[in-house]
């Protein structure tokens, strides 16, 4: 009987010793530790460059991207910045420790996240698996971002973030299977490419430190690469895939968005850091570069225009400045380089301030409200120039994609010091709260028009005035008041709006993505509130029989607005992360260890 116990417990040993030779040899491909502390964070004092021999294979020499005839080669590279990381002041607040009820509460709100994105997974999985985009009314498929599989990519570090380990694995088993050699797409935008794929992969593979996933990110920063190809190296946006594939001449565009030229800076940065490639950081920091030497001579000093030629490389000539859509992650970026490169290029602090501190004196302003808010929205300028002299006019549209702009300031307020900047964001993202609550749904529409005050400091109700702004949206010059009336009552205009041209809700992010930004940088309470206030609201509003769906008006007073059948990737990879992140423990992706991309990819920060 001794004997027997004997031999039973050196086979278990014998068991033991193999399968922990199993996992030890499989660690620095495949398994990574909870907050992303793992073994290539050893080999130098700041994790990177990664040891090439961990991730690279002979044939990638041979990677369909790298072959491609080269028609503009460099002659040298900008270099990485080498200068020690300055010491930035804390961006999260200090939490204490939650009470028994409290803790209870937020995980049950965690769990809920959790479920909405685990049928939505399961439903991808199931109907759309490998596609784009899952159809969440018919179960179809679409495939807008090249067909690599965007929603499998864009939401691999949420599965990795709500400990969907097994389902996070079985995924990065299939992305590495992606074929960025082939496409059916005529044209690839290379920004959504950009922040979607790339910014996905990186931070997946910082987070988990799957050395597969590194290689995947190189892969597509290969291929996004060659759209750099030109006479003068600016990136051609709208990238012909096939032309180039084939080593085709090709020039940038004398017309681009200012925010698809501007916010590649981010994911290429992060992938020289961790390859010790310069020429990705090269390549985006020879943009910004042209955008910070013109940011002063623009007709809004310190903005740039919404369209800019990288053609010519003139970035300061054009009429219409916004924070908002088409130009708004150009400045997203700004204190979100600072942070992830450690202050070592102050330049970025310096466009930052010079782009808010115009902002605070332009686009921002106080609308009247029934109960006199003070809160703010982000306009757009247009610019005149009458007989040399420059004249600004605010259009006092409000859109949702606008409401990053409360945790990007929060972000730079506590970055660089700017308590006035950290005050604005509290004032914009109550706006964006407001907003949610004024409609009957609890959802914020695309787009809005209200009516600006003259002070931002006193602003009473005038219902005339909102009336008299109703009539002037609806080009009506002289209306009666019963013509507003009919107006408001026919577009369900609540108290203060006076217009709305995009009724939709596309299961955006960025009114969460800035409540959750001000809870980890305040530590107030109430926007874990005003959250889950949110999230019952759009679930409720979107909820299929398979996932959650974008919807056409949320200003109806049915009881659920008409579905899209559309459900883009960052519902999974964005929205659902910062509502289940709010919940969450504080310190899980720490904004002062992490900076979220456009995307609301993590990626580690360089810090002192």
């Amino acid at each position: 009987m001794l004997l027997r116990s004997r031999g039973l417990v050196l086979v278990c040993g014998l068991l033991t010793v193999i399968l922990f030779c199993y996992w030890a040899g499989r660690t620095p491909e495949y398994v990574g530790p909870r907050y992303g502390h793992g073994p290539y964070n050893h080999n130098q004092k700041h994790g990177w460059p990664v040891k090439t021999s961990l991730w690279r294979q002979d044939q990638d020499d041979n990677y369909y991207w790298n072959t491609v005839k080269v028609n503009y080669p460099h002659s040298a590279f900008q270099p990485l910045p080498t200068s020690p990381p300055v010491t930035y002041p804390k961006v999260q607040a200090t939490f204490p420790e939650f009470s028994i009820s409290t803790a209870e509460l937020r995980r049950e709100r965690q769990q809920a996240v959790k479920a909405t994105f685990t049928r939505c997974w399961n439903s991808y999985r199931k109907h759309a698996w490998m596609a784009d985009e899952l159809s969440p009314v018919s179960a179809g498929q679409a495939n807008p971002f090249g067909g690599w599989a965007a929603t499998l990519v864009d939401s691999l570090d949420t599965l990795w973030i709500m400990d969907m380990h097994q389902e996070f694995y079985e995924a990065v088993d299939a992305v590495d299977k992606i074929d960025f050699t082939a496409t059916d797409l005529k044209e690839v935008n290379i920004f959504e490419t950009t922040i979607r794929y790339l910014g996905g992969f990186l931070a997946a593979f910082e987070l988990s430190e799957d050395m597969r996933l590194l290689r995947k990110a190189v892969q597509v920063g290969e291929m996004i690469y060659k759209a750099f190809d030109t006479p003068n190296h600016m990136p051609v946006l709208r990238w012909n895939f096939h032309a180039a594939g084939e080593g085709k001449n090709q020039i940038a565009g004398a017309g681009v968005l200012v925010a698809e030229i501007g916010s590649l800076c981010i994911e290429l940065t992060r992938l020289s850091q961790l390859t010790g490639d310069a020429k990705w950081f090269d390549a985006s920091q020879t943009i910004m570069d042209l955008l910070a030497a013109q940011q002063d001579s623009t007709m809004l000093p310190g903005q740039w225009p919404l369209i800019v030629d990288a053609k010519s490389q003139i970035f300061n000539q054009g009429s219409v400045f916004t924070l908002g859509a088409m130009a708004d992650s150009v400045y997203e970026y700004l204190p979100k380089m600072a942070a992830l490169t450690g202050g070592q290029l102050p330049v970025y602090q310096t466009m930052y301030e010079k782009a808010m501190d115009a902002a605070l004196e332009h686009n921002f302003f106080r609308p009247m409200t029934p109960e006199n808010k003070d809160i703010l929205i982000s306009g757009q300028i247009h610019a005149k120039d009458k007989g040399g002299k420059i004249q600004l006019e605010l259009e006092s549209q409000g859109q949702h994609l606008v409401c990053f702009l409360g945790g990007m300031l929060a972000l730079g307020g506590r970055l660089f010091n700017r308590q006035q900047d950290v005050d604005t964001a509290v004032k914009l993202t109550n706006g964006c709260i407001y907003t949610y609550e004024a409609f009957p749904h609890g959802i914020m529409p695309e787009t809005f028009y209200m009516v600006p005050c003259d002070s931002k400091e006193h602003c009473p109700w005038d219902k005339k005035l909102w009336k008299e702004g109703v009539l002037k949206q609806a080009k009506i010059k002289e209306g009666e008041a019963a013509q507003a009336d009919a107006i408001i009552k026919d577009e369900h205009l609540p108290g203060g709006f006076t217009h709305i041209p995009d009724r939709r809700y596309i299961l955006r992010p960025e009114a969460i993505e800035s409540v959750f930004m001000m809870y980890r940088v305040t530590g107030e309470n109430e926007y874990t509130e005003h959250a889950w206030t949110m999230f019952k609201s759009i679930e409720e509003a979107t909820k299929t029989e398979l996932a959650n769906t974008a919807v056409w008006d949320v200003t109806v007073t049915e009881e659920k607005p008409r579905a899209v059948d559309s459900m883009e990737s960052f519902w999974m990879g964005e929205t659902l992360k910062y509502f289940y992140l709010i919940f969450s423990d504080p310190e899980l992706i720490s904004l002062d260890e992490y900076v979220f991309n456009t995307e609301a990819h993590p990626l580690r920060r360089l810090v002192a």
